[in-house]
């Protein structure tokens, strides 16, 4: 039987209070990091195999010993709570319910690494989790845990919260690290890599909020627990992020490795309104759609890639046998098309190109050699932008025509949805 961890405190009450945390074993792996060596607790980090939870699956091990180890030289920990994915919101539920399992993370992090300093990023909508950052920050400096010689350990470490303005591509690091400078939030040319040149040219740890609260976790219980849990290549619990056309959306911790199919059925209900499963976005609305015949597909990084999808963020988005493909496609290329920083042409260009191709298809307005035109758009923005975004935004129409071609046909040749004509019979 599964346990959860990272949201065992969320449904009880006031969980998001300092003392609710402590009551229930809050801030002692912090104590336990202390007892050991920065180099011990990278070790501990590297063997227990845990990898970003942000989208991207980085080894976070792998990343915190990019850092470098002078001490003389000042390092950051920057705290990535953007979530502008949509179907995401696992991390802003943590930082709402129990925010200092998150400090705790990154007191650890940046005890392992030797920083000083600590920047909160959190998307400007969300203003019950700003408050909440804010209120947790200041009662763990009030207990000792945040800010000089903490508890007594010679450690000091300062942390604060900052509002974004509400830009997709802020999710992505570099471009998160241009926001909190000041500037407008526009990727930055990698190499030089955040943790060489992050945060106001100083090297920089940037991690993911449930990636952040994994940490204590793996330091109290130890890396072998953690890399017990999941797959080979996938080490952990998850938490899945269900919604659309479910009886029970929200948040789910799992091990990695479960079968998409026993996320929708058992956990969130099925499909609502006893209809079909047709076809399931598993990680976010920028990894590819999956049709219903491959969601036996365990839900694990390596699996994922091999069905033709993506783990992600691990956002499970449930369409039944009434979604109309060709609008989904239209919807999310829309989404992508506004969120573009416009910086490269592929993006800035082709995002738009997209939409008022699929724009057109869906509103009956279609021509043939428009699904071709639509492949060879998005195949000339994959792999070819600044940032991983042109793969994102390619991704929902390329995998919609490549499991749902006839609906887009049918819009073209009868100027008409192929779902209204058979559901309205």
């Amino acid at each position: 039987m599964f346990e959860p961890v990272l949201t065992r405190n969320i449904h009880r009450p006031y969980s998001e209070k300092i003392t609710t945390y402590l009551e229930h074993g809050g801030y002692n792996a912090v104590r336990k990091a202390f007892a050991g060596t920065p180099e011990e607790i990278i070790d501990m980090v590297k063997r227990s195999g845990l990898r970003g939870r942000g989208g991207a699956g980085f080894p976070a091990g792998t990343k915190w010993g990019f850092m470098p180890k002078d001490q003389d030289i000042p390092k950051i920990v920057a705290v990535n709570t953007d979530e502008g994915e949509p179907g995401t919101f696992k991390d802003r539920e943590i930082v709402e319910r129990d925010p200092h399992q998150i400090i705790e993370g990154v007191i650890i992090a940046a005890y392992a690494i030797g920083a000083g300093r600590a920047y909160v990023y959190i998307r400007g909508e969300f203003f019950l989790g700003v408050k909440r950052w804010i209120k947790a920050i200041a009662d763990a400096y009030e207990h000792g845990f945040l800010g000089k010689n903490i508890l007594g350990s010679g450690m000091n470490l300062d942390m604060s919260v900052h509002r974004g303005a509400g830009a997709y591509i802020c999710g992505e690091e570099t471009a998160m690290l241009e926001s909190l400078e000041g500037k407008r939030g526009n990727p930055r040319l990698k190499p030089p890599y955040p943790a060489q040149v992050g945060l106001f040219g100083l090297p920089t740890l940037v991690h993911n909020i449930e990636t952040l609260a994994c940490i204590p976790h793996i330091i109290e219980r130890g890396p072998e627990w953690f890399a017990g849990i999941g797959t080979e290549e996938s080490k952990g619990p998850k938490i899945f992020s269900v919604s659309g056309h479910v009886n029970r959306p929200g948040n789910y911790e799992l091990p990695l490795g479960i079968s998409l199919r026993e996320i929708i059925d058992e956990h969130a209900g099925g499909v609502r309104d006893g209809k079909r499963l047709k076809a399931v976005i598993p990680g976010g609305a920028s990894t590819p759609i999956l049709p219903a015949n491959r969601v036996d597909v365990p839900m694990a990084f390596e699996t994922l890639n091999a069905a033709g999808s993506q783990l992600g963020t691990g956002a499970v988005i449930v369409m039944d046998e009434t979604t109309c493909m060709v609008e989904i496609a239209r919807r999310l290329a829309k989404f992508f098309a506004h969120e573009s920083c416009g910086r490269c042409t592929p993006c800035r260009i082709g995002s738009v190109r997209l939409y008022e191709l699929l724009d057109r298809i869906e509103h009956g307005k279609g021509k043939p050699g428009d699904i071709e035109t639509i492949l060879e758009t998005a195949n000339g923005i994959d792999g070819l932008t600044f940032c991983p975004m042109g793969a994102a935004l390619a991704n929902p129409a390329r995998s919609a025509i490549e499991h749902f071609r006839e609906e887009f046909e049918f819009h073209i040749e009868h100027k008409g949805c192929l779902v209204k004509a058979v559901y309205s019979s």
